[in-house]
């Protein structure tokens, strides 16, 4: 059986002071949450605030991106020692806004992921289609190239330690949520890549996560189904009772 994961992506919201009043709400209302993995992932500057807050629970902190890089000159950049030095487990790898925004390619999902691998970090890496790729009928094309190119380089042992995120780029943000069945038959496909490519046994040990306007309605409908692992949570886990209620579905 699967452990599900639940993790919030802060994106670039909250101070150091905020981060704090936050798990401080937050604390007392997943204390007895020991049905799943809990991670929350802030904004760098947040990251020792966070590490703080949490201490002594079962919530993990992650950043949001990482460099490929250990070290070097790279301008505003952060390394995986970095984040492991001020106490992150997890990292964010591929999100769709860095994507967008950003540059990011499946080339340099698979270095960062490498790179979090190496300094013990645990990689949840993103993937998923935009809402014209969805409409063309490309969305199986597309998870196969983003899982080829940015996943399926990672030699077995590596892959064991990541857990996938699939969130179709039309529902980040958009209100718009896919519809359990509509995930789940990403995750299933996703699922068979997997198999396809590691075996049978990796296919079934994988957790792979939805995102994607992930509330605390839609989340028990989304949990009910057999492929799906967990969350990786947006503009709902800004608030400690909304992000309680999703871990707590």
């Amino acid at each position: 059986m699967r452990r599900p994961l639940m993790a919030g992506n802060w994106k670039m919201y909250k101070t150091a002071a905020e981060t704090a009043a936050f798990f401080e709400k937050l604390r007392p209302l997943v204390e007895s949450a020991a049905h799943c993995d809990m991670v929350i992932c802030p904004p760098f500057p947040n990251l020792p605030a966070a590490v703080a807050s949490v201490r002594g629970t079962r919530i993990g902190i992650g950043g949001q991106n990482l460099h490929w890089a250990k070290e070097g000159a790279y301008t505003g950049e952060v390394s995986g020692p970095m984040l492991a030095a001020v106490g992150a487990q997890w990292v964010i790898i591929g999100h769709s806004e860095r994507r967008q925004y950003f540059g990011e390619t499946d080339e340099t999902v698979l270095k960062r992921t490498v790179t979090a691998l190496e300094v013990g970090l645990r990689p949840i890496v993103c993937l998923g289609e935009r809402l014209a790729e969805r409409e063309a009928g490309q969305t199986e094309a597309v998870l196969l190239t983003q899982f080829r190119d940015g996943i399926a380089g990672l030699a077995p042992e590596l892959f064991a330690r990541i857990a996938i995120a699939y969130e179709p780029v039309w529902a980040i943000g958009t209100g718009k949520t896919a519809t359990p069945e509509i995930a789940s038959e990403a995750h299933r496909f996703l699922r068979g890549q997997v198999e396809a490519r590691y075996g049978k046994a990796a296919a079934e040990q994988v957790r792979i996560l939805y995102g994607g306007s992930v509330k605390p309605d839609n989340i028990k409908g989304l949990m009910a189904q057999v492929d799906l692992d967990g969350a990786l949570v947006g503009g709902a886990s800004l608030e400690a009772v909304s992000f309680a209620s999703i871990v707590n579905f």
